[in-house]
């Protein structure tokens, strides 16, 4: 069996249980897991349905050209219907989306626009407004515009929402979903309410979007609109698409927090997904208190890591922000792209070697190895004592003086889970590099760490 172009591969991506980042939940959680798309994220559904019932309609010609507004990730599905249908493709960004995302844009051929973030939805600059100029001023030209199309509700409504039906046998009892267009949560809960009125529909929020504040009032609270840094969900306009009246509840998540749970993701469950993904999770979190142990809440996860590799997945930029809390640093992270050579002894060295070793490079400890592995440990504490009390053990061999080995870490290990790992006999810890290379840490590097 073959297909007979990429878009046929859209669809039917599988159902993942998450096993440590919400442990702390009584209920069963499975991610949808979007990025098993051609483009890497749940848009490519919404995409191609929108040109297809345009080019059905007549507002999409042979030829024309696609112009849409876009945080990326329906630029992607755009740019694959855009090849296979012969389409020239034009995507209007806002500034605050990674350069990562431009870049795949412009890869799979898509012309990039860049516009101003912080202006409002009706001002020219706008990305919402630049779409719409470019729209009027290129011939035969077709405006998707995302957050007004019936055809991103539709796609939800007949692919996503039953694949998560079929998926969980009819058992799925919340759908929590990062809200944006809001395509996805009003397509996909409009089918499954029809199927069981009881299950709870949960959008997922940020700070500076007034899209929680409109569900619960009627009303835009200007009070609730700046800035954010969140990419993907959110928004300062209330788009068509959001059904208000499908959706129970919505969450507000952090920056920081959701930026750092979607790290999480990628180091405790091996999935390596985007912004809204980890603004999900988080949002469920804080909404532990609602759920209980015979519920199986579905999660969206809208596109894949790699659009964030310079921001979210880069400590500097997370650091510069604010969002990287020092005891967050992993191991590995301490020493950075500086791990300094590792310097031991070997166990049948002689203890005068050893010593000169540690006087010459003013260090206060070193492991001890054996046939590449560490067998013990020498400190200066320890080396101290037997030279005053025994100095003929300056003859020995390390192997007659040296101590226990030092702990074993693992270098995705926080400073914080690590903490513990030293007391006043552990005054350093040994851990692997990226390479499989033994690298010591100690308390003074974390001290260090901490400082900075």
């Amino acid at each position: 069996m073959y297909y007979n172009n990429i878009l046929e591969t859209i669809g039917n991506t599988p159902l993942v249980k998450l096993n440590k980042v919400c442990s702390d939940l009584p209920c069963t959680v499975l991610a949808k897991v979007e990025t098993f798309n051609p483009g890497n994220s749940i848009k490519d559904r919404m995409a191609v349905k929108m040109v297809e019932d345009a080019e059905k309609d007549g507002r999409l010609k042979p030829g024309g050209t696609i112009i849409e507004g876009t945080s990326g990730n329906t630029g992607m599905g755009l740019a694959l219907a855009a090849i296979v249908k012969g389409y020239r493709l034009i995507c209007v960004m806002p500034d605050k989306q990674s350069k990562e995302k431009m870049d795949m844009l412009r890869a799979v051929g898509a012309e990039v626009v860049v516009t101003p973030t912080n202006v409002d939805a009706d001002d020219p600059r706008s990305y919402y407004s630049v779409s719409a100029r470019l729209n009027r001023e290129i011939p035969n030209s077709f405006y998707p515009n995302q957050y007004d199309n019936p055809s991103n509700v539709v796609a939800h409504y007949e692919q996503t929402g039953p694949e998560i039906w079929k998926q969980t046998e009819g058992k799925i009892t919340h759908l929590v979903v990062g809200v944006g267009t809001g395509g996805t949560i009003s397509g996909t809960g409009k089918y499954l309410k029809e199927q069981n009125p009881n299950i709870k529909i949960w959008g997922i929020d940020t700070y500076g979007s007034t899209l929680k504040a409109y569900h619960e009032t009627g009303k835009i609270d200007e009070k609730e609109i700046y800035s954010y840094v969140t990419e993907g969900i959110g928004e300062d306009i209330i788009p068509k698409c959001i059904d208000f009246g499908i959706i129970d509840l919505f969450e507000k998540v952090t920056d920081k927090d959701g930026m750092i749970m979607t790290r999480e993701l990628a180091k405790k469950e091996g999935i390596f997904v985007g912004n809204s993904a980890g603004c999900a999770i988080a949002g469920l979190n804080q909404l532990k208190d609602k759920l209980k142990p015979s519920d199986v809440v579905v999660v969206i996860f809208h596109d894949h890591g790699s659009r964030y590799v310079g921001k979210i997945f880069n400590d500097d930029w997370m650091r510069d922000r604010g969002f990287l809390d020092k005891d967050r640093i992993s191991v590995l992270e301490v020493h950075g792209a500086k791990q300094r050579e590792l310097m031991f002894a070997e166990a049948d060295a002689p203890v005068n070697d050893v010593l000169k070793m540690i006087t010459d490079n003013g260090i206060s400890q070193l492991p001890v190895f054996e046939n590449g592995k560490p067998v013990g440990s020498i400190t200066e504490g320890k080396l101290f004592h037997h030279l005053f009390n025994k100095p003929e053990d300056r003859n020995c061999k390390v192997r007659d003086i040296m101590q226990a080995p030092f702990p074993e870490v693992s270098g995705s290990m926080s400073i914080s889970e690590m903490a513990e790992t030293f007391d006043k006999n552990t005054p350093a810890v040994l851990y692997k590099d990226g390479t499989g290379v033994y690298r010591i840490l100690t308390k003074h590097d974390i001290i260090k760490a901490l400082a900075d």
